[in-house]
């Protein structure tokens, strides 16, 4: 997302959805430089211009959940939502049928996953929301394993896996994929362009020397009695979550 100055009189030029839309682009790129750790004075300078232009109070609020509700808010007042068809389309059965798209450029890290059958799953939604390559670590089962090839319907072959890697070149930031009391919702965090997306054991999580890493932490809020779901399950609500966000920042790019 480029950084534009504009202008007093352009800014009051456009409409009020168009000016929300500029003030939705400058909040996600505050909030993307947060989780970067990346200094953004200059840009809460920039976005408070166009609040006071528009009428509105100083915001300067470092929490990422207050920027993400304002982020959210400048979208509803854009009326920035994707649009539905109206009518049922026509299933598509076969593989291949629909344009294949490049991966994005995330990295999925498998920390210490037992179970064969989950790790061929992951790769199976991997491979068919494009979401990114995938990151072995020495004690979860790697392509190898015929449990992992059947399970993933030969999408293993498909998608780039890697079980001898430097952790420090995986992008930044880290997010843990697990239920803490200091975990945000998915549906209040906004994925940044590029990061890593640490999926943890199917009993008790992410590993004590993977949560070192990580700089966030995000998980599904549950309704039930049951606090977790299958972590291949888990991975695939995450995945969808952050392909809508894709797909709507995208738009309000293009439009």
């Amino acid at each position: 997302m480029q950084e534009t100055n504009f202008t007093k009189k352009k800014f009051l030029s456009l409409t009020y959805e168009q000016k929300h839309k500029k003030l939705s682009e400058k909040i996600r790129l505050i909030y993307e430089r947060l989780l970067l750790k990346q200094f953004a004075k200059n840009l809460f300078y920039e976005y408070n211009q166009f609040l006071h232009w528009l009428g509105y109070d100083h915001f300067e609020n470092f929490d990422l959940k207050d920027i993400s509700q304002k982020y959210h808010f400048h979208l509803k007042e854009a009326k920035m939502n994707l649009k539905e068809h109206n009518l049922l389309p026509t299933l598509r059965t076969l593989d291949g049928s629909s344009k294949q798209l490049p991966f994005l450029d995330n990295a999925i890290y498998l920390d210490n996953l037992r179970s064969a059958y989950n790790v061929g799953s992951i790769i199976r939604t991997t491979e068919a929301l494009r979401i990114g390559s995938i990151y072995f670590d020495k004690n979860t089962p790697y392509i190898d394993n015929e449990k992992v090839q059947k399970t993933s319907m030969g999408s293993f072959e498909l998608t780039k896996c890697f079980n001898n890697f430097d952790i420090k070149n995986l992008p930044k930031p880290f997010i843990g994929l697990d239920t803490s009391n200091e975990s945000t919702s998915i549906y209040d965090f906004i994925f940044p362009e590029k990061f890593t997306l640490v999926l943890g054991n199917e009993e008790i999580g992410i590993s004590n020397e993977m949560l070192k890493h990580l700089d966030y932490l995000i998980e599904i809020p549950m309704r039930g009695f049951k606090n977790s779901i299958n972590v291949a399950c888990a991975f695939s609500i995450c995945a969808n979550e952050i392909i809508r966000q894709k797909t709507l920042n995208n738009y309000i790019q293009n439009t």
